[in-house]
C-alpha cells in the first residue's frame, strides 16, 4: 500500500482548522502533517514538514492565501487546494486569483458536522487533496514569449465556412488557462462561446463574474432556451449540463452526470456535433480524466475544427490526451497559440 498523502493545513480559524484536521485524519489516504494558523508559519515550516499537498485558506492575517500561493509556487512548488467560502465575494475573487498564481482547485469550506451537506463537503475536500497531491507542479517564473508554432499533429485545412459557435471545456488548471485564451479575444468577437469548467457548483457564478472582469468578451452564466450572442461567453451553471439545440438556443439541463461530470464537456461537444457539424469549433484544455474526448471526436467526425491544449503547457494533460488517443483533435497547440488559431478560424486574426 502507498504511503498516505501528507497534508499541511493553513487556516486562521481555530474551529475550521480543527474541523479540517478531523476530516483529514479520518481518511486513510491522508496524513495530517501540520495545521497552522498563518501563511508566515506555513512558509517557515515548508522545508521541515515537506507536505505533499496544502489546504490553503484565503482570508488570513498578515499574508493572505493569494500571496502565500505565489511565494510557495516560486520557492517550493507544492500542490495547493484553496478552501474558500463560496458566497463571500472578496474571498472568492482572491481564490480565483490564487488559481492564476498556481493553486490547482478551489473547494467549499466546511461549516461543521451538524450542517446540511457536511459529509459531501468533507468527502470533496479529502478527494481533492488526494487527487491534487498527484499533480506535478513547477516553479512559477515570469512568462516568456510564446514559442514558435509546433503543433503535435499536422495542421489541417479549416472546415469550409466559418464557425458559428465555439465550445471550450476545461477542468484542473482551467481558470487561468481560460483567462489566457479568452483574454486574447476582442470584445466584439463575432461568434458566441459556450464554456464548461469543472468546478464545485457554489463557485460557478463567482467564477463567471471573476472571468468577466478579466477578459474583453462579456462572461455570464448560461440560461436555458436563451439565444447565444456574439461577443459573449456563456458558462455552464453549477451542476447543470450545457448544450446547443437544433433551433440555436442553449439547453441547460439536469440530465444525469456523464462520466461522473455535470456539467460535462462531452454533452457540450456532442450537442455541437449533432446540431452544427462543420460550423462548430471545439477546444479542450487542461484537465484530469477523459471528459470531452468522445464529444470532441464526434465534433471532428462531423466536420468541425477541434483544438486541444498541448502537453507542453497543460497543467494536467489528461482530457486533451484522451481526445488525442481517440483521434478527436485537428491540432494540438500550446496554450498561447490557441487564441490566435481561434481568431484565424473565425476570420478576425490581425496577421
Amino acid at each position: 500500500m502507498n504511503d498516505p498523502v501528507r497534508v499541511m493545513i493553513v487556516e486562521d480559524s481555530a474551529v475550521v482548522r480543527q474541523l479540517l484536521a478531523h476530516i483529514v485524519s479520518r481518511d486513510p489516504r491522508l496524513e495530517l502533517a501540520a495545521a497552522l494558523p498563518s501563511a508566515e508559519e506555513a512558509l517557515a515550516e515548508l522545508d521541515r514538514v515537506q507536505p505533499d499537498v496544502i489546504s490553503m485558506d484565503i482570508r488570513l492575517p498578515g499574508l493572505d492565501g493569494l500571496e502565500a500561493t505565489r511565494r510557495i509556487m516560486a520557492e517550493r512548488p507544492t500542490p495547493i487546494v484553496v478552501i474558500a467560502d463560496a458566497v463571500e465575494e472578496q474571498g472568492l475573487r482572491i481564490s480565483m486569483n490564487a488559481l492564476r498564481a498556481g493553486a490547482l482547485t478551489v473547494v467549499e469550506k466546511p461549516l461543521g458536522p451538524t450542517r446540511e451537506g457536511w459529509e459531501r463537503v468533507a468527502d470533496s475536500i479529502c478527494t481533492q487533496l488526494y487527487i491534487m497531491s498527484q499533480v506535478p507542479v513547477i516553479r512559477r517564473r515570469p512568462p516568456r514569449p510564446p514559442p514558435a508554432p509546433t503543433p503535435r499533429v499536422a495542421d489541417v485545412m479549416l472546415p469550409p465556412g466559418r464557425p458559428s459557435l465555439v465550445g471550450i471545456a476545461a477542468s484542473t488548471g482551467g481558470p487561468p488557462a481560460l483567462a489566457r485564451v479568452l483574454g486574447g479575444l476582442p470584445a466584439n468577437f463575432p461568434v458566441p462561446i459556450l464554456l464548461v469548467q469543472h468546478m464545485g457548483a457554489p463557485f460557478l457564478e463567482g467564477f463567471a463574474s471573476w472571468l468577466d472582469g478579466l477578459v474583453p468578451p462579456r462572461v455570464q452564466l448560461a440560461e436555458n432556451l436563451a439565444v447565444p450572442r456574439a461577443g459573449h461567453v456563456y458558462v455552464a451553471p453549477g451542476d447543470r449540463h450545457l448544450g446547443i439545440t437544433a433551433t440555436g438556443v442553449m439547453q441547460v439541463s439536469e440530465a444525469p452526470p456523464v462520466g461522473g461530470q455535470r456539467p460535462a464537456a462531452d454533452v457540450l461537444f456532442q450537442s455541437m456535433a449533432s446540431t452544427l457539424g462543420r460550423r462548430g469549433l471545439g477546444i479542450l484544455l487542461t484537465g484530469m480524466g477523459e471528459d470531452g474526448a468522445r464529444g470532441l471526436a464526434a465534433l471532428r467526425n462531423a466536420g468541425g475544427l477541434t483544438l486541444a491544449e498541448d502537453e507542453t503547457s497543460a497543467v494536467v494533460y489528461g482530457m486533451p490526451a484522451a481526445a488525442m488517443r481517440l483521434g478527436g483533435v485537428s491540432a494540438s497547440l500550446p496554450l498561447d497559440l490557441i487564441g490566435p488559431r481561434l481568431l484565424k478560424a473565425v476570420g478576425t486574426d490581425r496577421e
